[in-house]
Formats: structure tokens, sequence, C-alpha cells
């Protein structure tokens, strides 16, 4: 996960991001990114993406929080 501050980026799974990006403050979300190592379909676009939007990255930290309470 990279934020666009400069800060040093976070290298873990999917659920170790999801995890700091709860941890971040509401500034630092809307400049947080997920880098992926595939591309995935988006939908509503016609070509695959390697990043995850603040947005996104907000959807998965939610249901984490939802599976593990």
């Amino acid at each position: 996960m990279i934020d666009l501050e400069g800060r040093a980026p976070i290298i873990g799974t999917i659920r170790d991001c999801a995890l700091h990006y709860g941890l971040y403050k509401p500034h630092a979300r809307d400049n947080a990114r997920v880098l992926l190592t595939k591309p995935i379909h988006r939908e509503g676009r016609a070509t695959r993406t390697w990043l995850l939007d603040p947005s996104e990255i907000a959807e998965l930290a939610d249901r984490l929080a939802r599976e593990t309470n």
C-alpha cells in the first residue's frame, strides 16, 4: 500500500493493507492506494487496473471489520 505523501510503502497482503488503512487519519485515507501484483477487471472500465482506490480499500476494511467481529 502506498500513500501519495511519500511515506514508505507497506508491503503485505490485501488483509494487511486493509488493517493499516483503518489506522490512517482521514487525510491519509484519501491519499492511500494499493498497488496489486496482478491487474484486475473493474466494472465500467475497458481495461484492467493495477491500483485499488481509497473507496475500494475502505470497502475491504469494512468487510474485514465485519468478519472479525
